[in-house]
């Protein structure tokens, strides 16, 4: 086929699926975001805004290059000209909560067509205590109720809150070389995991918040007359003591508090869902039908964890969703 015919073809459907448009069609609203990893996130936002005159289109903020990452989307956003047509949606990490105390915070905090997940980051969505329960049965198709991650992770926030706070004054009056990120994480991290007594789980993180507590305090003396004005006015930005690790580092609660815990708890509901199929199994052909069966029904962890979208009933996603429907005046 020569080019000629492919082009007057080409055309042709093109103007044909013109045709097809209807007059009233939507307008585009192109979705800058950070990685691959939040176009599912944002996807999924956008689907639950219901707009008569507009649709979204999320993908990565550069087509002609494999540029990523939050001040990408951010700074080609901006070039592009942000506006009800061009957005950019990324993570809050602690930009939110220094409130425009940095350039990148004061575009996230200031600017009405740039939208951040409130939250750290999407990971923390996907550690949204309420839906762990889910996620274990989407894993291992066990219903059983093993372990408490509601009572569980509002004990731990409420325990690592007080520095959380200290982490929060750091970045605020940039003291972060003396407590970072990667600070908070060595101290709030859990290194052995005990279904049957969380409460060992819990003692051991407030022996070392306590710890790291009383050494900022001797390093830092002049936060003193500042906490207490940090802590009220992130409240008022929506933290809580009890919802404290949904605005930690996003990959540290899922990676070395979430994640572990709910595979631990998925190795005890696959081993008794196992457990059962022996004792019940007739013979052997029967058992291992029934095992090969169960293995290949169940699904990855990670992945389940990852992909779930239990997190759509948090008061701070539906606050996210109320954002957006409110700068486009839609009810």
């Amino acid at each position: 086929m020569s080019r000629r015919l492919t082009e007057n073809i080409t055309n042709k459907y093109i103007s044909a699926a013109s045709q097809l448009r209807p007059k009233n069609a939507k307008r585009k609203v192109v979705v800058y975001v950070e990685s691959y990893d939040d176009i599912l996130f944002w996807h999924t936002v956008f689907t639950e805004i219901k707009s008569p005159d507009r649709y979204f289109e999320v993908m990565l903020p550069s087509r002609t290059s494999l540029g990523k990452g939050k001040k990408v989307a951010l700074m080609n956003a901006l070039q592009a000209g942000l506006g009800e047509s061009l957005i950019a949606c990324v993570d809050a990490d602690y930009d939110y909560l220094e409130q425009g105390v940095t350039e990148i915070s004061n575009i996230i905090c200031n600017n009405p067509w740039v939208f951040h997940t409130i939250v750290y980051a999407i990971e923390n969505y996907q550690c949204y205590a309420p839906s762990l329960h889910t996620v274990c049965v989407m894993a291992t198709l066990n219903d059983k109720f093993v372990f408490d991650f509601e009572s569980f992770m509002a004990e731990y926030s409420k325990i690592i809150f007080p520095l959380f706070v200290w982490s929060v004054w750091c970045y605020r009056y940039e003291r972060y070389s003396k407590f970072n990120i990667h600070d908070m994480n060595f101290a709030t991290r859990i290194d052995s995991f005990n279904l049957e007594r969380p409460d060992k789980m819990l003692e051991v993180i407030q022996r070392k918040v306590n710890q790291k507590i009383a050494w900022l305090q001797r390093r830092l003396p002049e936060a003193k007359k500042h906490l207490k004005d940090v802590e009220e006015d992130i409240i008022r930005l929506g933290v809580t003591p009890e919802t404290t690790y949904m605005f930690v580092r996003g990959h540290d609660i899922f990676d070395n508090v979430v994640l572990p815990l709910v595979e631990k708890v998925c190795r005890e509901l696959t081993n008794e869902r196992q457990n059962q199929i022996r004792r019940l199994a007739l013979h052997s052909v029967q058992e291992n039908n029934e095992l090969q069966s169960y293995e290949h029904s169940s699904a990855a962890v990670g992945e389940m964890l990852k992909k779930h979208m239990g997190y759509k009933q948090c008061p701070l996603y539906q606050k996210l969703i109320a954002d957006i429907k409110q700068v486009y005046k839609i009810e």
